[in-house]
């Protein structure tokens, strides 16, 4: 059986991943002790909210520290909505807030207005097919080895992440014509803007994938 420590800083759907960690058949430990994170196995960091209180509450309990020293030592590490997010380096969201500085690149608001002249509502709610980005061949040996190009997670947020490196971005949605990053991956660190504890069995696919980094 697995271990994953799932990192508790008071904004994170904590029942719902554990649950769908557990279904996947992971030992799940759920913490704010910086000590059990730094050591863990494998690290979730799940997130809802603001950019700048989220990393707000990392900061404040050590837990930034806990999760840079345990990706330090290549620990697997899984953010999921925001917990993706708070990987960057900065956001712009309200105001510019540094990041964990994990993936190259910021956060800043989805337009409402596509780069075709499509109207976006905001939030970006609902279902949305999975597409590989140019710079990705193939999703062997990713996150996404067990799903398919045709797939659709959930997704529930009005920011979204642009990597600096095209080889970071592993898959992406196409919103209205705005193209939003789906997935990354920098070695031993991946997020996922969707929730995969939201999207059925393609997204207990891909934390069970997660599993076996």
């Amino acid at each position: 059986m697995t271990d994953v420590t799932v990192v508790d800083y008071g904004m994170g759907n904590l029942f719902s991943v554990r649950m769908a960690l557990e279904h996947c058949g992971a030992r799940v430990n759920v913490t704010s002790n910086p000590s059990e994170i730094e050591h863990a196995d494998r690290i979730v960091l799940p997130g809802v909210g603001a950019f700048t209180t989220g990393m707000n509450e990392l900061c404040r309990n050590g837990l930034d520290v806990a999760i840079k020293e345990a990706r330090c030592k290549g620990t697997p590490l899984l953010g999921i909505c925001l917990g993706m997010q708070m990987l960057f380096d900065y956001s712009k969201e309200f105001e510019h807030t540094n990041g964990l500085g994990m993936v190259n690149g910021g956060v800043v608001a989805i337009p409402n207005i596509s780069p075709s002249g499509v109207k976006c509502k905001i939030p970006h709610i609902g279902w949305a097919q999975l597409e590989s980005s140019e710079s990705v061949s193939t999703w062997q040996n990713t996150i996404l080895s067990n799903v398919d190009s045709s797939d659709a997670v959930y997704f529930v947020h009005s920011f979204m992440a642009k990597p600096d490196n095209d080889s970071a971005l592993i898959a992406m949605v196409d919103y209205g014509g705005t193209i939003i990053t789906a997935v990354v991956q920098e070695d031993n660190v991946v997020g996922c803007q969707f929730h995969p504890e939201k999207s059925g069995p393609v997204g207990l696919a891909v934390l069970k994938q997660f599993l076996k980094l």
